[in-house]
C-alpha cells in the first residue's frame, strides 16, 4: 500500500454514492467501522490505526484524545450539522477544521417540525385512535384546530429555521422570529417579524419551535420561567436538541395544563429510560430523534461528508461547512 495514502475512518454507514467519491480516489484508504460504541473503543481505534488523516462521525465523540490518538489529523466532519458531541477549541487549537453537512438534512428537520404541529394540532393521535376503538360518537368532543391564522415562533434563523419559516408561512401563520445573531432587516425580509426580547414574545405564540444549536447559552433555555410565559392553549416543538427543554419543568407544565402539548425529536439522555415521565402524558408526541435522518437526507448528508473531506485534502476547504473558520488561518 503506497505510504502517501489518506486514511479516512468513518464511524457511521455511508450511501453508496458517498462511498464511491472516497473508494475512487487512489490516494484515500478509507477504514469503515460503522457500529462504534464506545469512546475508548474509538480512541483505541484511532490509535491502532494511526495515522489517520480524517474522521467521518455520526454521534460518537471527538476531542483531544481522538486527536491525540490519531497522530495527524486534517479533517474532522460530522455526517449531520449539530457538534456538541466535538471539542472545538481542542481542533481549533491544532489547525483542524470541523466540518459539517451543510444544508442537507435542513429540509428534512424543517419538515418534521411542521409534521409535529400539524399532529397536534389535528390532533391526529387521538382521532385515529378513537375510530380503532369505536368511539366515532365521541369525534366532536374535542375538536382539531387549523394552523392557518394561528402565531409560531421559531427560535433560531439559520438552515432550519429559515425553512421552517418557509413552511409556516405557506400555512399562512404569523411568523415570529428570536435569533440574536441575525439582524432584524434579514428576518424581516424573508416575510417574518423579527423579536429581540424572548420573554416578551412568549406569551404572543400559539406554538414555539426551536431551531438553535445547542450551547452552554441555550442549555436550559425553555426552563419553569419561560415555560410558564406560554399560553395555557401553545405547543412547543423541539427537533434541535435535548437540554435547550428542561424536561422535569416540561412534565410539570404539561401535567398542570399550563402547556397544551408538545412535540419532542430529542431528550435530555438518549435514548431516554424506560418509562420516562413524560410518556405517560396524552398530549406529548416523540420520536427518537430520526427528524434529520430521512433516506434522502441520509445520502445528501454522506455525500456532502464526503465532499467536505475531500475538500480540505486537496486544499480548497467549502468554507461555508466549516465551523471552526479559525482553523484555516
Amino acid at each position: 500500500m503506497a505510504t502517501n495514502k489518506k486514511k479516512i475512518l468513518v464511524t457511521e454507514t455511508m450511501s453508496p454514492k458517498a462511498r464511491t467519491l472516497l473508494i475512487e480516489r487512489d490516494d484515500i484508504e478509507l477504514i469503515e467501522f460503522p457500529n462504534l460504541i464506545s469512546a475508548k473503543d474509538f480512541e483505541a481505534l484511532l490509535t491502532a490505526q494511526a495515522p489517520v488523516h480524517g474522521v467521518a462521525l455520526g454521534a460518537t465523540r471527538f476531542g483531544e484524545p481522538e486527536l491525540e490518538a490519531s497522530k495527524d489529523m486534517k479533517v474532522v466532519t460530522r455526517i449531520g450539522v449539530g457538534y456538541d458531541a466535538v471539542d472545538v477549541p481542542a481542533l481549533s487549537r491544532r489547525k483542524v477544521p470541523l466540518m459539517v453537512a451543510g444544508t442537507a438534512n435542513s429540509p428534512s428537520v424543517a419538515e418534521q417540525a411542521l409534521f409535529m404541529m400539524l399532529t397536534l394540532a389535528k390532533r391526529a393521535v387521538e382521532m385515529h385512535n378513537l375510530v380503532k376503538d369505536g368511539a366515532w360518537a365521541t369525534r366532536l368532543g374535542k375538536l382539531p384546530f387549523d394552523l392557518f391564522g394561528k402565531t409560531v415562533l421559531i427560535i433560531g434563523f439559520g438552515r432550519i429555521g429559515t425553512r421552517i419559516a418557509k413552511r409556516c408561512l405557506a400555512m399562512e401563520m404569523n411568523v415570529l422570529v428570536y435569533d440574536p445573531y441575525k439582524s432584524a432587516a434579514e428576518i424581516k425580509a424573508a416575510g417574518c417579524e423579527p423579536v429581540a426580547d424572548l420573554d416578551a414574545a412568549l406569551p404572543r405564540a400559539d406554538f414555539v419551535s426551536i431551531h438553535c444549536p445547542k450551547t452552554p447559552e441555550t442549555v436550559g433555555m425553555f426552563n419553569a420561567a419561560r415555560l410558564k410565559r406560554m399560553k395555557a392553549t401553545a405547543y412547543l416543538i423541539n427537533t434541535a436538541r435535548g437540554g435547550i427543554v428542561e424536561e422535569a419543568a416540561l412534565y410539570d407544565a404539561l401535567k398542570s395544563g399550563k402547556l397544551a402539548g408538545v412535540g419532542l425529536d430529542v431528550f435530555e439522555q438518549e435514548p431516554p429510560p424506560f418509562g420516562h415521565s413524560l410518556f405517560e402524558l396524552p398530549n406529548v408526541i416523540i420520536a427518537p430523534h430520526v427528524a434529520g435522518v430521512t433516506r434522502e437526507a441520509v445520502d445528501r448528508m454522506s455525500e456532502q461528508t464526503a465532499r467536505n473531506i475531500l475538500s480540505v485534502l486537496d486544499g480548497e476547504p467549502i468554507r461555508q461547512n466549516v465551523i471552526n473558520q479559525d482553523a484555516l488561518g
